[in-house]
């Protein structure tokens, strides 16, 4: 097969992560920064940007104060990250905190697909010790969503931690799952071991994105589908980390290792929470 052709066959993509250390309390800088970084990634023309979790604020602020900075779904945080993902063509996962019709706050992902459209919007389901005290809990639910870029996953930071979410959005499809974090220095080690081993129990690609500094461990990582890591970022500094994905490697590493195909929906804890049909031979 020639070069031309064998380049058509071959599905390959950019991802960028924004590592960042967000200033706390400050979004009108933090915005401005990440757009600078957002703008680095297009640049080098990336087909799917992710934003850490709680980058526009800082993530050690009071309720108050969370309160305070909180947005809509159609506040300024996404409507200009909507204007970068129109003007670039880049499908964008912003995280935002987000403020409903009934004052309640979420730490929310917003997912923007290259047209400036928005694909939709998750909410953190699973609260990391003090934030039990200070965010509402989203829905168990875990959609995937279809973008320009392709089939897309989000988890936001503590999900990554429990193994049911990720294999629920591998079986409704996902190609990768992202998760925008601020994962602590002192978690350092669970990071490096469950971001990995979510992606070579579901074969999939994921891209952890995290802050830095601050008490976070940094190390933005992308892993493949047979849990290599494919690229990581610094522990102790800011850095736009960006690397080119090939969606065919997600069907042969489901030939080499067939998990999803073996899978048995009465072995998902709780039972009936996924509903997909049982093969008589397996």
């Amino acid at each position: 097969m020639d070069e031309k052709n064998r380049c058509e066959v071959i599905s390959i993509y950019q991802v960028a992560g924004i590592q960042m250390t967000p200033i706390m309390n400050d979004v009108k800088a933090n915005l401005t920064r990440g757009i600078q970084f957002v703008r680095q990634a297009t640049d080098v023309k990336a087909d799917l940007i992710v934003l850490p979790e709680l980058w526009t604020t800082g993530y050690y602020l009071s309720k108050e104060a969370f309160i305070t900075l909180a947005e809509r779904q159609d506040g300024r945080t996404i409507s200009l990250l909507q204007e970068e993902a129109s003007r670039s063509g880049a499908t964008i996962v912003c995280p935002f905190v987000e403020k409903n019709d009934a004052d309640q706050i979420f730490i929310s992902a917003a997912i923007i697909d290259g047209d400036g459209s928005l694909a939709g919007v998750v909410r953190k389901s699973l609260l990391w010790g003090r934030e039990q005290q200070i965010f509402t809990k989203g829905d168990i639910t875990y959609p995937v969503f279809t973008t320009s870029f392709g089939t897309i996953g989000v988890l936001i930071c503590y999900e990554m931690e429990f193994p049911e979410p990720s294999r629920i959005l591998a079986l409704e499809g996902a190609e990768i799952i992202v998760c925008p974090s601020v994962w602590s220095l002192g978690a350092s080690r669970r990071w490096d071991i469950q971001l990995p081993a979510r992606a070579l129990d579901n074969t999939v690609y994921v891209f952890g994105v995290n802050t830095v500094g601050n008490n976070s461990c940094g190390k933005s990582k992308l892993v493949s589908p047979l849990g290599d890591i494919l690229a990581q970022a610094s522990d102790s500094r800011e850095e736009v980390l960006i690397r080119a994905i090939d969606k065919e490697a997600l069907s042969w590493a489901r030939e080499q290792v067939s998990y999803l195909d073996d899978y048995r929906s009465k072995l998902t804890p709780g039972g009936s929470s996924i509903l997909i049909e049982e093969c008589p031979n397996k």
